[in-house]
């Protein structure tokens, strides 16, 4: 009689060294933000390397077992991030590091603030460009 190993709960992507833990409906996070935030993780400890490919959407779905427009919505957000590319086809390749993606957000934030206050935007390049 065989042993059967104890089953990992972190799924492997098909033809990709990126290995994502399954997604909770328990848990109060909307499922995509959940996939975005395993994939910011996987880039911010070297797992994904800037270049590399990751999986199609579809791929990712089916193996967290969840709908391709819950994983490409979720992937969208990363690419605004400027965390991903998403090339012609269905490419999808990792752009850039989890302090890339922060230095963006932080930018756009402070935009917004800017814009709050009243500045436009040349005006907050103008600013900007003097502490340069």
């Amino acid at each position: 009689m065989t042993s059967t190993p104890d089953v990992d709960q972190t799924h492997a992507v098909p033809g990709a060294a990126l290995s994502l833990p399954p997604v909770s409906r328990a848990k109060p996070t909307a499922l995509h933000e959940q996939v975005a935030a395993e994939i910011r993780r996987a880039i911010a400890e070297g797992e994904a390397k800037p270049g590399q490919r990751i999986p199609q959407a579809r791929d990712l779905a089916a193996e967290l077992g969840v709908n391709p427009n819950t994983v490409l919505r979720a992937l969208r957000m990363l690419r605004d991030e400027g965390l991903i590319e998403m090339g012609r086809g269905r490419s999808i390749k990792v752009a850039g590091t989890q302090e890339r993606s922060l230095v963006l957000t932080r930018t756009a934030e402070l935009l917004a603030f800017a814009r709050k206050q009243g500045y436009e935007r040349d005006e907050l390049i103008a600013m900007l460009s003097s502490l340069a």
